[in-house]
């Protein structure tokens, strides 16, 4: 089952002995498009004050309203303080990780260091497969100083989309997987370009983010998305239609790798 990225905003992070605020926005890396942070509005339980908390926390399946976490009240009250309107850097999230005696998530091939998904026991290091820390490091050094890998679901949120000839909408939502926390489409609202028309796109298919220009390049023509099983948010998103997607665009399907 995927999961709009907009239904989480608002919804209350449940510790073990109470709650601790609603979550405000989801912070992903633009290496695996994973969720990285949930960021945490603490109110008036501790005002002024924001706290990211990482999905390695979550315990059992979301409910209606609430995300419950294995954490208490006075774990999450101590934590190390973040600025969450500011980029977070691998120092900060160094500390987190060491302050929860979490694994870090950038040492290891799989999407979660040494986990496919949170919550599953650590797996054994298969050789052929690229770490994907060497992904990570190979990007940092190819970016400006400063220039932040971790991204707001909530900036991005009204992106442009670009098809290899043409501009075909703009990003409106994402839909996660929940056991993974992996972004694993982008939807796309083309209404200037195909009225009333949606497409999913995966971040598999990106070829590059403008991020300061705020454009998103597809290697797709805007036919081939044209022609693609259109996307119905009020239908249930079944993996038949996932088959037919990735058929349709000749990508291979992330459900039947390993490093998924």
């Amino acid at each position: 089952m995927l999961s709009a990225a907009s239904g989480f905003k608002g919804i209350s992070i449940a510790a073990v002995d109470g709650d601790i605020g609603s979550i405000r926005d989801l912070y992903f890396d633009d290496v695996t498009w994973t969720i990285r942070y949930l960021v945490v509005d603490t109110g008036s339980w501790l005002p002024g004050r924001q706290v990211l908390i990482s999905p390695l926390a979550v315990r059992g399946k979301r409910l209606s309203d609430k995300v419950p976490v294995s954490l208490t009240q006075e774990q999450v009250k101590n934590s190390p303080p973040i600025d969450a309107d500011k980029p977070v850097d691998r120092q900060q999230e160094e500390a987190l990780a060491r302050y929860y005696d979490q694994r870090y998530y950038w040492e290891g091939p799989y999407r979660w260091g040494l986990l496919a998904a949170p919550g599953m026991e650590a797996m054994a290091i298969p050789s052929p497969i690229t770490p994907v820390v060497e992904e990570m490091d190979a990007r940092d050094r190819e970016r400006p100083k400063g220039d932040p890998y971790l991204r707001s679901v909530r900036d991005v949120t009204g992106y442009y989309i670009a098809a290899s000839d043409g501009d075909i909408g703009h990003v409106e939502d994402f839909l996660l997987d929940e056991q993974a926390w992996a972004i694993r489409y982008l939807v796309v609202d083309t209404r200037n370009w195909w009225p009333g028309k949606k497409v999913v796109l995966s971040p598999e298919w990106i070829n590059t983010v403008d991020w300061s220009e705020s454009k998103v390049h597809v290697g797709l023509r805007q036919d081939e998305i044209k022609a693609a099983p259109e996307y119905d948010p009020r239908r249930p998103f079944e993996r038949a239609y996932e088959t037919r997607l990735f058929e349709h665009h000749g990508r291979p399907k992330y459900w039947e790798r390993e490093d998924r």
